[in-house]
């Protein structure tokens, strides 16, 4: 293994090979050395992975710890009004993302029934019925709209409020402070604030179903005498941002990436049951929720390297999506290939819980979208599209689209 790659100082993030690849500087790191050192701007020598191998062993592996409370949170790029390191942040109640077994085992546990297979499947029509409601609406507007706006944004926001049990009329709340707390440079007390103004929703909201349960999720999980409130409003908190922000930014970043790639598209277009491949391949390709860490606990081999306990780790799911010793010519957008294995949803433990719900709104509305709008193409040219480089999770703040025929 070549290790000529410079060792990075701070996390590369300027998506400089396009809007769909990896950073040129990641790329060309995950080919020399796919565990390579990281300097921290507050000068913490921790660890990016970026091979897919290396990635997925990390991830099966509980000794890289998904917890903030162990030591210094190193944070690998600079953000305004925060220490470059700060001391270890408190447990978050409820917030399971953050936690190791055995209390991330307890808590997810509450909720594998509300996810599973088979309940997913049963909410598959009305998911349908859902998108295709928000495609009329859509379709009486007059051209060019922002497509973020108009459909990929009110889609998985209208499902998971109702899954959840989460007034709709209540969004304008949680978009706009989820938004804020994800923004990668905010200031802190601004990415608080909005943290604040969230959780004081939720703890009103889940305290009401707990009073008065209804039926939808956060009422089932009202219903456990052993969750206590703030545990239920760190667990909606988590549910309702990752169940908005990361379909809606697969729905818009798709959509660009496929309008983008005209020949996908019609391929697609005149081959409808390529949806399930082509939506497997889209989240391998884009990634949205790209940056993960770890803390290791102890001196851990992984890749050739050994990373000292007390590390931070830095993992990158884009460059492993995008790693040729697993995907064939990774950079190129196939709805043929099959891309089963992909890293999107993260692997072990702490694998996304809701990915089969998100497959089923992307295959409804890709589906919905294409076939209803055929003539559908970008308004602005693609590099004025505005790119979320700034956001937790990728994709774009706006995708101005036009069109000149619908169809039902």
């Amino acid at each position: 293994m070549s290790e000529t790659a410079a060792i990075p100082h701070g996390l590369p993030m300027e998506r400089d090979a396009g809007p769909f690849d990896p950073p040129r500087q990641i790329t060309r790191l995950r080919e020399a050395r796919p565990v390579s050192p990281l300097v921290f701007p507050d000068g913490h020598q921790g660890w990016l992975v970026t091979g897919y191998d290396a990635v997925r062993q990390l991830l099966a592996d509980t000794r890289f710890s998904s917890r903030q409370d162990l030591g210094i949170v190193h944070v690998p790029y600079e953000t305004p009004g925060m220490p470059a390191a700060t001391e270890p942040s408190p447990q978050v109640p409820g917030l399971f993302v953050a936690m190791d077994p055995p209390d991330h085992t307890r808590l997810r546990r509450k909720l594998t029934g509300a996810f599973t297979v088979r309940r997913m499947k049963q909410l598959e029509e009305h998911i349908v019925d859902i998108t295709e409601r928000q495609l009329d609406e859509m379709a009486r507007l007059t051209p060019p709209v922002d497509l973020v706006k108009e459909f990929a944004l009110p889609v998985p926001s209208l499902v998971i409020c109702e899954l959840l049990g989460v007034p709709y009329e209540d969004r304008e709340n949680f978009q706009v402070n989820s938004a804020k707390f994800l923004v990668k440079d905010q200031q802190l007390d601004e990415k608080m604030a909005a943290y604040g103004a969230m959780t004081a929703y939720l703890a009103e909201l889940v305290m009401r179903k707990r009073a008065e349960p209804g039926e939808d999720i956060l009422s089932d999980l009202a219903r456990h005498d052993d969750l206590t409130i703030e545990e239920l409003t760190g667990i909606a908190f988590l549910l309702l941002l990752a169940g908005h922000e990361t379909t809606a930014n697969m729905l818009a970043l798709g959509t660009f990436a496929l309008l983008e790639h005209p020949e996908q598209l019609a391929e697609l277009r005149a081959a409808p049951d390529l949806l399930p491949d082509a939506v497997e391949e889209l989240m391998r390709y884009l990634s949205v929720a790209d940056i993960f860490y770890r803390y290791a606990t102890e001196d851990i081999e992984l890749g050739g390297e050994t990373i000292g306990k007390g590390s931070t780790v830095v993992v990158s799911l884009l460059a492993a999506n995008h790693d040729p010793q697993r995907f064939d010519h990774p950079d190129t957008l196939d709805i043929r290939r099959k891309a089963r294995g992909h890293l999107s949803f993260g692997h072990g433990i702490h694998q996304c819980l809701g990915q089969q719900l998100a497959r089923i709104e992307m295959r409804a509305g890709f589906d919905g979208l294409l076939r209803r709008f055929p003539t559908l193409q970008l308004a602005v040219p693609a590099d004025e599209v505005k790119l979320r480089t700034d956001m937790n999770i990728y994709g774009v703040h706006e995708l101005p689209v036009t069109w000149t025929e619908t169809t039902r």
